[in-house]
């Protein structure tokens, strides 16, 4: 195999599938801490529901942390780049607008995981909510204000 970057390796032999669960997960460029400030988070946050909206993806858990976020999500239609560009996209226009910010907002490229198992399910949305505690970011997951789950 050519030697690639990693964002180009991660999409050689990526294939998605409508109905299946994936754990999407982003970094911001540099692993700059954007979100914490938890307004900016909230464009994050009002795209996962756009998506939602648009039929393209079920969100059943998410957490934007300052740096990354995890959002696992059934795949309703379209392909996992398409839903990542239209999120990464219209994230970093919000951004843009509410900072004035001119560089780039997220890293090239994502990392996605295919659920294989009902029991992986459970496990990655507990660890998907969890982030917050294990960052040592809050002392309770209630007091972090980017996350949901449909279990909640």
């Amino acid at each position: 195999m050519p030697d690639l970057p990693a964002s180009k390796r991660l999409r050689i032999g990526r294939y998605a599938e409508s109905s299946r669960i994936y754990l999407l997960t982003i970094n911001t460029r540099d692993r700059e801490p954007i979100f914490k400030d938890f307004s900016l988070g909230r464009g994050v946050v009002n795209q996962f529901r756009c998506a939602q909206d648009q039929g393209f993806a079920n969100s059943l858990a998410w957490v934007v942390m300052p740096d990354h976020f995890h959002w696992l999500i059934e795949l309703r239609q379209g392909s996992l780049g398409g839903l990542v560009q239209r999120t990464k996209s219209l994230s970093t226009k919000a951004v843009k607008q509410s900072t004035g910010r001119t560089t780039s907002l997220w890293q090239r490229g994502f990392h996605d995981r295919a659920l294989r198992r009902e029991e992986d399910l459970v496990k990655m949305a507990r660890y998907v909510v969890a982030n917050p505690l294990r960052a040592g970011l809050v002392e309770k997951l209630g007091d972090y204000p980017l996350w949901d789950a449909i279990w909640v």
